[in-house]
């Protein structure tokens, strides 16, 4: 029997979108030597992305409300020329003040707009029957920008400077906006069984607040080297900002490329837990790196837990979540990244400022894994069947 086709017109189309933000979005791994260049330091690094986490948040219940009502395509094409726009504001940014601030909660407000739509639009072109290992190749393309555009960003300030860093970003922008033209909407048809129920009901969904648990810890210990690591490179004077993610990103998309079946066809959390401490390990020797070959190592497993722990959550929240809920699911959970980066920026980047780079590393992966022991409880427990009610993977 043919299996279902994933690399459809629509799904090339929406990775080639996705792949472009994510080089956009990508370059600004950078941004806090730029910050730290201005005069700031690592708890004011953390409180400037700590403020765009926060306007990000504020927009989801919107973003996710406006994708199930109207359809992604108008969010994917709005956010696309917000993206746009704010990224060219970078160039009028330089000094610390209030004008930083705006800029980068405008260009965080863009990303949430597209980081959610980009991604329900991704999940809803791939086949139920290959959900995981589609989200898992879609996903390819956001993480090969990672590996890609930190080592262009590396080029770009070594051969220029940030302000052509920006050009480049805004480019890359213009292109996902280019490539997001021809998509064709995607919403779901509304029915009296699939009608949205409201963002807050699927935030409160019993089914899903694991994942939400889940995903934060996870999003949380990412800002250690997703905000953080051009910061590291500069103060030890490790490796490079594009040897980690080069590591990080290569695996992960070797994992996806030619594993991406794997959970699908044994079972996801036999795949996803140790995914998750292949996650906590690579903080551990972060932590203890000495050479650029620790650097290297801990990237390339940080990459192999990234690699398929977002899309095994990712496909364990569509398949418990409404279909006509599911961009207001999406939504809430893109927006917890945010979320990370809101609570772990201050919190992590004091921890660099007192202790240091060590304890910073160290307290991630003890944080991690006690994160991964609660979700382990939490899900069987919710997951079990409940003799007081009808069962439904998708109801609460």
């Amino acid at each position: 029997m043919s299996r279902d086709r994933l690399l459809t017109r629509p799904f090339v189309l929406v990775s080639l979108a996705n792949f472009s933000n994510g080089m956009s979005f990508a370059l600004f791994l950078h941004f806090s030597g730029y910050l730290a260049d201005l005069g700031a330091n690592d708890t004011q690094i953390g409180l400037i992305y700590g403020a765009t986490a926060v306007a990000s948040i504020a927009m989801r219940p919107l973003v996710g409300t406006a994708m199930d009502r109207y359809g992604r395509r108008p969010v994917i094409i709005f956010g696309n020329v917000l993206n746009v726009t704010f990224i060219l504001l970078y160039l009028t940014v330089s000094a610390l003040g209030p004008w930083v601030y705006i800029v980068r909660i405008g260009h965080g407000v863009a990303e949430a707009m597209l980081f959610s739509s980009l991604f329900t639009y991704g999940t809803d072109v791939i086949p139920a029957s290959r959900r995981t290992e589609g989200i898992a190749i879609f996903g390819v393309s956001g993480l090969l920008p990672i590996a890609v555009a930190g080592v262009v960003g590396d080029i770009v300030l070594a051969l220029a400077g940030f302000r052509e860093l920006f050009i480049t970003a805004a480019l890359f922008a213009a292109l996902a906006f280019v490539f997001s033209l021809p998509l064709e909407e995607r919403k779901p048809e509304t029915t009296d069984a699939n009608r949205p129920k409201g963002f807050w009901s699927i935030v409160r969904q019993r089914t899903l607040l694991p994942i939400w648990w889940m995903i934060g810890s996870f999003s949380f210990v990412l800002t250690g080297y997703f905000v953080f690591i051009r910061r590291y490179v500069d103060d030890t004077g490790l490796g490079s900002v594009g040897l980690f993610f080069a590591m990080y990103s290569g695996v992960a998309i070797a994992e996806r490329v030619f594993l991406g079946w794997l959970p699908d066809r044994i079972g996801q959390k036999r795949v996803l837990f140790p995914a998750l401490g292949a996650l906590v390990a690579g903080f551990v020797v972060l932590a203890g790196a000495t050479s650029w070959m620790g650097v290297a190592l801990a990237g390339a497993l940080c990459g192999a837990g990234h690699g398929f722990a977002f899309p095994i959550l990712t496909s364990m929240l569509v398949d418990r979540a409404p279909e006509g809920d599911r961009g207001s699911a999406m939504s809430f959970f893109t927006s917890l990244f945010d979320v990370g980066t809101l609570i772990g920026g201050p919190i992590l980047g004091a921890l660099i400022d007192g202790p240091g780079w060590r304890a910073m590393y160290l307290f991630s992966a003890v944080f991690l894994a006690i994160a991964i022991a609660i979700y382990a409880w939490w899900d069987a427990r919710v997951m079990e069947p409940r003799p007081d009610v009808t069962y439904s993977a998708k109801g609460t």
